[in-house]
């Protein structure tokens, strides 16, 4: 991990400790893929919809939260990248383009990080924004889950 990296994986499992449970039926299933690539079309495929969390470089203050849909990130440029190399649009363009059985509704909730050097710690923004950013993959799951 580089430090702020882990923002995705930390506000997952606040929203499993703290939400979770309120959501039992469709069943959701909870992946991580801490260097997704081109392994998150396998993760992915088969589902109706997907939710990924992730960390996002840019240059909004760090703890922001984006919420973007599969269109959305089509047009998410260059300085709006998720932390990894080879990021979630160039991934899910590919599944597409092979036809793989993706799902139809996808969502980033993107959280800006300010620390990417290596270590294992968050920066005091993205671990004071935890909270609200829980309550935001609870909120997008419920709406997803509705629809």
């Amino acid at each position: 991990m580089r430090n702020d990296d882990g923002a995705g994986l930390a506000a997952v499992h606040l929203w499993q400790k703290t939400y979770s449970g309120n959501l039992k039926s469709p069943p959701i299933t909870v992946e991580q893929a801490e260097l997704p690539g081109l392994g998150l079309l396998n993760l992915m495929e088969g589902f109706d919809a997907a939710i990924l969390v992730d960390a996002v470089q840019n240059d909004a203050p760090s703890g922001t939260v984006y919420k973007l849909n599969e269109s959305d990130l089509l047009g998410f440029d260059k300085s709006h990248q998720t932390a990894h190399g080879w990021g979630v649009v160039e991934t899910l363009q590919l599944g597409r383009k092979l036809g793989l059985d993706l799902p139809s509704q996808i969502l980033l909730i993107g959280i800006v990080g300010e620390d990417f050097s290596p270590g294992n710690t968050l920066s005091p923004s993205v671990r004071s924004a935890l909270d609200r950013i829980a309550r935001v993959i609870e909120d997008s799951a419920k709406i997803i889950l509705h629809h």
